[in-house]
């Protein structure tokens, strides 16, 4: 598996030592890709004849041996025109000298082209001749045409890790004549940083400088603009923390020890409504929701990623805590979009997905939390949820003692007071309603009250049979231990009714 640059460079160097004839690096910085290869191939002893093609300059050599070559195979007449085509340029190809090694940039947008996945395989047995080797630059996660599959090694540059981003700032600060920066701005800078490549972690850094010193806020903005390029992810930049979410003791304090631990995570990864994320797998026609189940299962299992399932029905906070986590914690939250990242064309929903992975790879540097919500299980795959290794939290609806937390929360929010009406049965999103129709409708919370259907009337057997599905299952977000169902959870209206008026008049 190729985690670091140095799995890169050793795996290139051991491709090129057994003659693979034909490559595909998937990067986000192509030069930073060709860059590496050199690096790994270039040595004292040996010289070797690297050339690049790309659709405007043609085939260009990149060392002084590579442009004699391709002055000895463009002859006289060398233009760009001439070898503008990939087909063209490929054919070109045959005519390398021995050990020579050809960057054929953006491959993938060829891949479409008959003739050019032709000539590509034209080259594998004539290059494996004489140890030449066709490096086909491609975005993270590219697809092969399927003629392709059996005969290309593909392998994935990482984005820069923690080591090579400290050796970027510290270079970036002595270019700018700046003092080298402390340990505590290195490592915060390095944190904002991770999960770009090279060359736009660079010019963030850069454009953070002032003659005060550096920016983090800037440094972190950029970061999100990045990852949100990426259809399907979205770093949530609400406040939300523990101290808003009212109730549910058991799960926070959980999450609170785990964030403390020794191997904390570095990052969160929200999955809203997994069951509905995940629907189809198995059964889906075109094969793309399972192909793209089937690659976050493996990803999970070969990185050991935790995670962590809210089972409950709606409005019971289980989005609430898992937005709560990143800011509890201060690290970033990413919410991750299954349905967002397909795409008609064939392939294409995979490899967006590979792209996220890999993003959410660099910036968590293998401590990756996954948190996801859902309101039934059953459509789950199984081994989906064993993916999950921290567990499944059932949220029910909230407890008398809890219902009063919530109250003092949003009442507090919205500057509301006044006589609480009847809330037996009701979740904290129906509290946090009736409070703010009540500031904005400027009428009484009784009066509110008259425009919410709680979700236990509305969806009353719904969530009695998803409490027995939960009893003796699943761990209670609520309470220590494992949940069981009670039909008829107690509370008292009158000592709630004066703990209520003394919230409204605090």
């Amino acid at each position: 598996m190729i985690r670091t640059k140095d799995d890169f460079a050793k795996a290139f160097k051991a491709a090129r030592r057994v003659s693979v004839p034909l490559i595909a690096v998937g990067t986000s910085d192509p030069a930073s890709a060709i860059h590496a290869a050199r690096s790994a191939l270039e040595t004292n002893a040996t010289t070797v004849p690297f050339l690049r093609w790309d659709i405007v300059h043609g085939l260009a050599g990149l060392n002084n041996v590579g442009r004699d070559e391709a002055s000895r195979i463009l002859g006289d007449t060398a233009s760009p025109s001439v070898s503008a085509g990939p087909a063209e340029a490929l054919e070109l190809a045959q005519k390398l000298g021995e050990d020579a090694a050809l960057f054929f940039s953006n491959a993938h947008r060829f891949f479409s082209d008959p003739v050019v996945v032709q000539a590509i395989w034209n080259l594998r047995d004539a290059f494996k001749a004489n140890g030449r080797t066709l490096i086909m630059l491609t975005t993270p996660g590219a697809t092969l045409p399927p003629e392709l599959v059996q005969d290309v090694l593909v392998l994935d540059e990482p984005l820069p890790s923690a080591v090579d981003l400290q050796c970027i700032i510290q270079e970036t600060f002595s270019s700018a004549d700046l003092a080298e920066p402390d340990p505590v701005l290195l490592s915060n800078a390095t944190d904002a940083l991770l999960g770009l490549a090279a060359f736009p972690a660079e010019q963030t850094l850069a454009m953070s400088l002032t003659r005060a010193g550096l920016n983090p806020d800037v440094l972190w903005e950029r970061k999100r603009q990045v990852i949100e390029q990426t259809p399907g992810m979205r770093v949530w930049r609400g406040g939300e923390s523990f101290d808003q979410v009212g109730g549910y003791s058991n799960i926070k304090s959980f999450l609170k020890a785990l964030l403390t631990s020794e191997e904390s995570p570095r990052v969160v990864v929200f999955v809203d409504e997994i069951e509905k994320a995940f629907a189809g797998t198995g059964t889906d026609l075109s094969g793309v929701k399972t192909e793209m189940t089937g690659t976050i299962l493996t990803w999970m299992q070969d990185r050991e990623a935790d995670g962590l399932l809210l089972l409950g029905p709606p409005g019971a906070a289980k989005s609430a805590v898992a937005k709560a986590i990143g800011n509890s914690a201060g690290i970033p939250t990413i919410s991750f979009d299954l349905a967002a990242m397909q795409n008609s064309l064939v392939g294409a929903s995979a490899e967006r997905l590979r792209m996220a992975l890999q993003i959410v790879d660099a910036v968590s540097q293998g401590r990756s939390l996954w948190i996801g919500t859902c309101n039934s299980v059953a459509s789950l795959p199984p081994e989906l949820r064993r993916r999950f290794t921290l567990g499944t939290f059932f949220f029910d609806l909230p407890t008398a003692e809890e219902r009063d937390a919530i109250w003092r929360i949003y009442l507090q929010r919205y500057g509301v007071t006044g006589e609480l009406p009847d809330d037996e049965g009701w979740t904290g999103a129906e509290i946090k309603e009736c409070c703010r129709k009540a500031a904005r409708l400027r009428i009484s919370l009784r009066e509110s009250a008259k425009y919410i259907v709680p979700v236990s009337r509305s969806a009353g057997e719904q969530i009695k049979s998803l409490r027995m599905q939960a009893s003796g299952k699943f761990i209670s977000a609520s309470f220590s231990g494992v949940y069981q169902f009670q039909d008829e959870p107690p509370g008292s209206r009158t000592r709630r009714r004066m703990i209520a008026t003394s919230a409204c008049e605090a």
